[in-house]
């Protein structure tokens, strides 16, 4: 239990002697950004004014009388009614052992408890390279996965292959016509069909692979086209992720949920949620709340979209996981009622189906919108950014800003070797710590305990890593990994006070050296942890 959790718990104690139940959860306790007025912070004097029918200061001051727990030094009222608590030094100090015997496990938690949890991200139309939409989903899912079995859950990474449908046939027919091009053949791409360069450049790995064996127009022959064309789209994409450090425990396909009967399954159950119209079958979703009734069969028998992604969100419960969350690209807005609406209908609660929304991003280079790949003529990919500025760089950037918001990335600040980059600037804070504590541990013995630790500089850092845990839970369970970037931030930020202000090397003080090496290991194993989380490398030399 953090420091935050366990002021909270009293204070729920403390309300219900006073007459009023509230649960520890309940109770808002803030970090106190200026530490002069206490290391932590809440406003519930404020908030029970009105079931207490009274002032807010004398809540505060029957509060405070009744508040006693280990660790805190002092308790004092302020403003309108805040409460302020104050840490013991003491407590603060023990945090440095507490990281460092967690062995870079310091911000691991049990909220989860193990539960089974789904995210599903990406789920590109294995159809061509990754544009930079579909990179940002992959670096939010990532992180929150991440954060989730930071936090104990049980979480599988899924990747859902649309391979059925008409954008696959597409692509088939694109193949087969470049395939028959390379034997000489004059045949065009089908205008509406796929015209990207990996099209050509699988249609030469098929021709030098298997020459001229599937040149005849058959049934048999467009399968071995589609077929060939998603496992090479697909395998580009699973190459192009993993370089990204993003790696899918499984992969699902949409041709299997059409061939299983589950969607037939689906639609016996939703019967008594549709109806016909114009010769098409609607399911009724207004009544949740969507904006209109949402057509799952057209007119001429074939499926809309929506039918199997239902019929696929219902196999993911029936596997066992009872937390589903979905990373959709922001165009995809009106899907969250009607999926949710459907789940409903099949019996399931809707508020275990959490579906997040992937803005854009855009690039800029030079004062100016960076949108042409030199190589192609087309939209950059996530490969060639990564060639242009670093895994590390994209991965910090694309989860630095809320995933709802728009984001403008600066390709210039990206590469830039400086302390205005925030990727450079914690790398470069970890890699002078480490740098400090190979220094150290030639003439010094590490003191572990965090005694001796009593500058302003030293208890600030302190109290900041000994906020990480309270961090990672929001983080996680708000499914905002943004939130991770402005820690490590703030940290390293925390990091270069204290190198600047206190002289950690310091042959005329050994035992003030030794603290102040432990301090430097606590810090360099709590931000390492951090970047872990945002799947960015924590050098140990720069």
């Amino acid at each position: 239990m953090t420091l935050k959790e366990k002021i909270a718990n009293q204070l729920s104690i403390v309300l219900s002697e006073l007459g009023v139940q509230v649960a520890s959860e309940d109770i808002e306790i803030s970090t106190a950004k200026n530490t002069n007025f206490g290391d932590f912070s809440s406003n519930v004097a404020m908030k029970m004014a009105r079931f207490l029918h009274k002032s807010p200061l004398t809540i505060a001051d029957e509060i405070i009388d009744k508040f006693s727990m280990d660790g805190i030094d002092k308790v004092e009222k302020a403003g309108p009614g805040f409460i302020n608590f104050y840490v013991k030094d003491e407590v603060v100090q023990n945090v440095v052992k507490e990281i460092i015997e967690a062995k870079g496990n310091f911000g691991q938690l049990n909220v989860g408890k193990n539960e089974k949890t789904m995210l599903e991200y990406v789920s590109a139309n294995p159809t061509g390279a990754l544009h930079l939409g579909h990179a940002r989903g992959a670096a939010v899912g990532d992180c929150d996965a991440r954060l989730l079995k930071k936090c104990g859950y049980d979480v599988t990474r899924e990747y859902y292959i649309n391979d059925a449908g008409s954008q696959v046939y597409k692509l088939a027919r694109s193949l087969q016509a470049r395939y028959l091009q390379e034997m000489g053949i004059d045949v065009e791409v089908p205008e509406n069909g796929y015209h990207g360069k990996d099209i050509l450049n699988f249609a030469q790995e098929l021709h030098k692979s298997y020459g001229n064996k599937y040149q005849a127009d058959t049934e048999e022959n467009l399968e071995f086209f589609r077929k060939k064309g998603i496992e090479m789209a697909l395998n580009g994409i699973k190459s192009d992720l993993h370089e990204f450090r993003v790696d899918f425990d499984h992969f699902s396909s949409e041709k299997d949920i059409r061939e299983s009967g589950k969607i037939e399954q689906v639609l016996n159950k939703l019967k008594p949620y549709c109806y016909e119209k114009d010769g098409a079958t609607f399911l009724n979703t207004t009544k949740d709340g969507d904006d209109r009734d949402r057509a799952i069969i057209k007119s001429d028998g074939s499926y809309t979209y929506l039918l199997p992604d239902i019929a696929y969100h219902k196999d993911k419960f029936d596997r066992g996981y009872s937390w589903l969350i979905d990373l959709f690209g922001a165009d995809h807005h009106g899907y969250i009622a009607r999926l949710k609406s459907s789940l409903k209908s099949l019996g399931y609660n809707p508020d275990k189906l959490d579906i997040n929304l992937v803005q854009m991003v855009r690039l800029f280079k030079d004062g100016a919108e960076y949108k042409m790949s030199k190589r192609t003529g087309n939209a950059l990919s996530l490969k060639e950014l990564i060639e242009e500025v670093g895994v590390d760089a994209v991965r910090f950037f694309f989860v630095s800003r809320a995933a709802s918001q728009h984001l403008d990335f600066n390709l210039n600040l990206a590469k830039t070797m400086g302390t205005t980059n925030p990727v450079y600037y914690c790398q470069y804070a970890h890699a002078r710590l480490n740098a400090l504590l190979e220094m150290g541990a030639k003439k010094y013995k590490i003191d572990e305990t965090g005694s001796n630790l009593n500058e302003p500089a030293e208890l600030q850092l302190i109290k900041k890593m000994a906020t990480f845990r309270s961090v990672v839970k929001d983080a996680a369970l708000t499914l905002s990994p943004y939130k991770i970037t402005i820690y490590v931030r703030e940290l390293a930020s925390s990091i270069n006070e204290f190198y600047t202000i206190c002289r950690v090397l310091n042959p005329e003080d050994e035992k003030m050296t030794a603290s102040r090496l432990g301090l430097c290991l606590a810090a360099k194993n709590v931000l390492k942890e951090g970047l872990d989380l945002i799947g960015v490398s924590a050098p140990e030399h720069m």
